[in-house]
């Protein structure tokens, strides 16, 4: 029983934290990849084990790990993590979760929560939390090797980790693009007409199907005529006519 509920509050976690996620990403202004590496060695560690009555070995782990993290301006630097290890020893699986700070020179640090699953001496989850460049967000897919006692070894942020990438959110602002449609326009003379196209002043515009019996019924060859048209689809389409219309 008590397995059973273990694996229920880690998927509850996990979605938890993706729903995080999920709220962070929401009016976001523009999105960019990073990667990062880092290693971490444990400064300060304490465990506690115990056994579940079903005779598996459980160790926790409180843990504070720092040391170097290179990449991506906001992934440089001295990096501390914070972690909690819950590892079930007997089957070599459980989850790893905590905060990350990596350093910047400018004093606004990059830091995130995270949330991992150990799976035989590796991890892989998500972190997602503040970047350094201002009113932006990192999340990123994670994975290292660790060890509650020494800490952690090929560290990845993005950059082709066991869950994928990386991208900050925010920065630099995105605006929707507008095109506006070429437009033309003639009058003079009808020199051509008929069912799908139509000429004046030297201007040979599409007719639209809708518009094609009203047009060749109020107008004819020799005809005088303005006739306005817009590009649509790279086909010069008539979208007006008036003028002189025959009896």
């Amino acid at each position: 029983m008590r397995k059973l509920t273990y694996i229920a509050a880690l998927l509850v976690a996990l979605v938890a934290t993706g729903y995080a996620v999920a709220d962070g990403m929401e009016g976001a202004k523009s999105v960019s990849a990073v990667a990062g590496t880092f290693t971490a060695t444990g400064t300060s560690t304490s465990s506690r084990t115990c056994t579940t009555t079903d005779g598996k070995t459980v160790v926790v782990t409180d843990g504070k790990y720092t040391g170097t993290a290179t990449g991506d301006p906001d992934l440089t630097g001295a990096i501390t993590l914070r972690a909690r290890s819950v590892i079930n020893t007997t089957d070599n699986v459980g989850v790893v979760s905590g905060q990350f700070r990596i350093a910047q020179a400018s004093g606004r640090d990059t830091a995130t929560e995270y949330s991992a699953v150990y799976d035989h001496g590796t991890i892989a989850g998500l972190a997602s939390g503040r970047a350094h460049a201002p009113s932006a967000r990192l999340v990123a897919n994670l994975s290292a090797s660790f060890s509650g006692a020494t800490g952690f070894t090929g560290g990845k942020l993005g950059g082709g980790t066991s869950g994928g990438s990386a991208v900050e959110v925010g920065g630099s602002s995105c605006q929707p693009s507008h095109t506006t449609p070429e437009k033309s326009e003639a009058r003079g003379t009808i020199s051509a007409l008929s069912t799908t196209s139509i000429t004046v002043a030297g201007l040979t515009c599409a007719i639209p199907a809708d518009k094609s019996a009203d047009v060749n019924a109020k107008f004819k060859q020799n005809d005088v005529a303005q006739i306005r048209c817009s590009l649509t689809s790279g086909v010069n389409t008539l979208t007006s006519i008036s003028g002189k219309t025959h009896h």
